[in-house]
Formats: structure tokens, C-alpha cells, sequence
């Protein structure tokens, strides 16, 4: 059964119920019991709401959301009765319209699902390595394109469609190990975007700044700014069109830094 009683704080506190920390009561409180007596309750609180009168009423109980209102304060938001029923049911019929297009047992989805989830991962991850190795005609093997020769050092600029720019600085290093004693700037365009990369061997690294000239790229994207260290910088512009006009700068500018004295 669920009871009602009115007492003063000091005696509800004693028959179990739990104040609330910080909150203040007057000299008489609502007792609320679920259980045969204050002594074997399941449950007593101090509660001015509107309740049932036997725990059976309720019926089924779902708990279907639960936030935070405040620091320690957790709510739950619960369904009860045949609005539960109602909202299981829901979820019955939507996991076995997963399992009929997974063609898989409702029991089988959650593994399924993961194992559908790592074979796209799997997927991106050779997708995104076939980029690289197209881009860069061949990924660094010997059919990749050479460098030019600027002001006597290495040189390679290219302009990448669809490489993930997060992949700039790896096939940068990439192009500098070819390049040997030089410069490398790789620009890659996704939907009118563009990201640079510039990266400086070495032995140049005290005669040029990959941070100054990625600067110069990202002016000719549209953007500004760039940053990173002198060997190897990144940026970015909204202009990708202008891709190729980003790598002609900073060639431009390596004819000047390196030309004989």
C-alpha cells in the first residue's frame, strides 16, 4: 500500500524518511510510505505530490530518459501502465525491422551492427591509403612524380583532390624524403575548401621557414594565418580553386630565397 501522513520534520526524519540537503521544511511534512508500515516500508520519503494508492496501480514501470537539474540532482523520466507497454512495443517492432534488414536474428543486431561498423572503418582506412597512393602517383615508390629543381634544391608541389587533410602531414614527409635537400607543398581541395602543407628539409630548415612560406600559400587561398614549425606548417583557405596559385607562390618565393647571390 501507499500511505499519507503529516508530521513535524523530527519525527519523519525518524521514521526514515530522507531530507533533502539545503532544503527547508516547515513545522508539518508530507510522509510517504510504500510498504505495509513505517517500519518495513520499501520507501519513505517526504513528498507533497500526487501518488497512487497501492504500489499495483502502477503497473508496469520503464525509465526511459534520465538528466541532470542540478549539482547532485538527478531526474528520470519513466513511463508507467500501458503507455510503457505501448512504448516497449515501439521498440520491439523497430529492432525487428533492424534485424530483417541486417537479415539477422533481433538477439544477433548488437554484434552485427559492431561487426557492420568496423568493416566501414576498415574500408575508409584503404580508401583513404589508395588516395594517398594515387595522388602522389604511386605513393612514394618510384613511379611517383619527381622533383623539380628550384634555385638548385628539390621541389614538389602538387594539388590532391579529396585527400583528408589530416593526411597532409604524413605524405609531406613522404615528399620530402624524395625531394632529399629541398622543399615540399601539397595542397589538398575538399568541397571549395583547401588545406596546405609546406614542409623543409633539414638542412634548410635554418635558411627557410615552412611557417613564412605556408603563409603566403594560405594568402593565395583566401585565408590567414598558418602556423606550425620550421620544418613542417600547415593552413588553410576557403578558395580552393586557387590551389594550383598556392603552390606557385611559395615556388615563386623559393626562387627568391635560394637564387645564387
Amino acid at each position: 500500500d501507499v500511505t499519507t501522513r503529516l508530521m513535524s520534520p523530527d519525527e519523519a526524519i525518524a521514521a526514515g524518511a530522507m531530507a533533502l540537503f539545503g532544503e527547508k521544511y516547515g513545522d508539518e511534512v508530507r510522509v510517504l510510505s510504500m510498504g505495509h508500515h513505517d517500519e518495513a516500508s520499501y520507501s519513505v520519503e517526504l513528498c507533497g505530490g500526487t501518488h497512487v494508492n497501492a504500489l499495483g496501480d502502477i503497473q508496469l514501470f520503464k525509465i526511459v530518459g534520465e538528466s541532470a537539474v542540478a549539482a547532485g540532482v538527478r531526474r528520470i523520466e519513466a513511463l508507467t501502465g500501458e503507455a510503457a507497454r505501448q512504448w516497449l512495443t515501439g521498440r520491439e517492432n523497430r529492432l525487428k525491422e533492424a534485424a530483417a534488414a541486417l537479415k539477422a536474428a533481433p538477439d544477433e543486431v548488437p554484434a552485427r551492427v559492431a561487426s557492420l561498423i568496423e568493416e566501414r572503418r576498415r574500408l575508409e582506412r584503404e580508401l583513404a591509403e589508395a588516395k594517398k597512393a594515387l595522388a602522389l602517383g604511386g605513393g612514394g615508390k618510384a613511379e611517383a612524380k619527381g622533383p623539380e629543381h628550384v634555385g638548385g634544391r628539390g621541389f614538389i608541389g602538387q594539388v590532391l583532390d579529396g585527400i583528408d587533410p589530416k593526411a597532409l602531414r604524413g605524405l609531406v614527409d613522404e615528399a620530402k624524403q624524395r625531394v632529399g635537400s629541398g622543399v615540399a607543398v601539397l595542397v589538398a581541395v575538399n568541397e571549395g575548401r583547401a588545406s596546405v602543407a609546406v614542409g623543409v628539409t633539414a638542412d634548410l630548415a635554418g635558411q627557410l621557414s615552412a611557417v613564412d612560406l605556408v603563409r603566403k600559400a594560405v594568402e593565395a587561398l583566401g585565408g590567414q594565418g598558418g602556423g606550425g614549425r620550421p620544418d613542417m606548417a600547415q593552413g588553410g583557405g576557403p578558395d580552393g580553386s586557387k590551389a594550383a596559385d598556392a603552390v606557385a607562390v611559395v615556388k615563386a618565393a623559393l626562387e627568391g630565397e635560394l637564387a645564387p647571390a
